[in-house]
This record gives structure tokens, sequence and C-alpha cells, in this order.
């Protein structure tokens, strides 16, 4: 099952959406709801598991950390991963996310207990995430895999590059959201979109 399969409000079944058209909601904006329970796969096709939940750094408005499960390959039992939202890619063509790690790495990965949640807001936490999928942490000015600039509302799923998130208003912008850093278009025909 896909998020255009559980899209329950019509988010994306109206005449505007289009995978490679920027004109309706998604690949680059999307509804969360719609993400819970996603396929992740890795690079070599290799199923890793689904996305459980999302968490919100309510400060910044953006995407800490999507929450994985593994499933059992991992021999872990109901164990959950924080993955940093910018270690994930949006596989449009196949309805999916990407997360370039082999099985191999994962095993090595921090988790956590359903009933046992860490401090996601520590600076520890943080710093063990980000280490071990090889990303940065969301400080203001620092880039993101996607070379967007953290904490300038450019490139952010919140907004286009033309919106202010001050005003509220739309105008023209500058941002990156085309650049994935891996050199693909968000979006584009075939491509995978960096969020």
């Amino acid at each position: 099952m896909s998020y255009l399969d559980r899209d329950t409000y019509g988010i994306y079944r109206n005449d505007n959406y289009v995978d490679t058209d920027d004109t309706g909601p998604g690949p680059r904006l999307m509804g969360a709801d719609t993400l819970i329970g996603e396929d992740v796969y890795n690079r070599q096709d290799e199923d890793l598991g689904d996305i459980k939940e999302f968490m919100l750094d309510t400060r910044s408005g953006q995407v800490a950390y999507a929450v994985l499960s593994f499933g059992g390959w991992l021999g872990m039992g109901d164990k959950l991963f924080a993955v940093p939202w910018q270690a994930l890619q949006l596989d449009t063509v196949n309805k999916r996310f990407l997360l370039d790690v082999s099985k191999e790495h994962l095993k090595n990965a921090p988790g956590f207990d359903k009933d046992n949640w860490p401090d996601m807001a520590s600076t520890e936490f943080n710093t063990q995430m980000h280490n071990f999928y090889g990303t940065q942490q969301n400080v203001a000015g620092g880039l993101t895999s996607s070379g967007s600039v953290m904490g300038s509302g450019t490139g952010s799923l919140q907004s286009d590059p033309g919106y202010n998130r001050t005003t509220g208003t739309t105008g023209t912008g500058s941002g990156t959201l085309g650049s994935t850093g891996t050199g693909g278009t968000t979006g584009g025909p075939g491509s995978t979109g960096n969020f």
C-alpha cells in the first residue's frame, strides 16, 4: 500500500496532482498521515521496513526523525529506530522511501523499545543518530544533504521557495528544492526527491 492508497482526504486525487508537476500537493509537500506505513527500501532494492511515526521539531517546524520498524529480519522484535529525515528520499516511481544503508549496517543501528522512548531532543541522541546515518544535525544555517540551508525557510517540506513563513504569503523565491545533492531533480520522471 502506498501514500496514494492511504489518501483518505483526496490530497493526491485531483487533476493538479502529477508526480512531475509542482502545481498540487506531492511529492514535495505531502500529508504526514498518508506516509505512515510507507515502505522503506535501500539502494540494493532490499525491503528494510516501514515508517511508524514522525517526530516534528516544533521550534523549527521541520521533521526531525522518521521512526521506523525494520521488521523481524534484524532479530530485534519490537525495536524502533529514529532515522534523521535528511537520510530518507522519496522514490516517487515506486511509491516508497529510500534509505541509503545496507542491511548489514542497520544491524548496528541504535534503536529503542516501543515502551521506552529516548529523549530525542537531547544533544547526545541527535549526535548519535546523525553520526550513525551520516547526516548533519538541523542547525540553523547548516546544509541538508540536498544542499538547502536549514532554518532559512527555503527548501523545507513546509514551504515552496517563495513562501514567507513570517507573513504566510508567497512571492518570488530562490530556494533549492530542485536539488537532491545526488544529481536528480525532485519529483522528476524516474527520480527520487530528497525531502
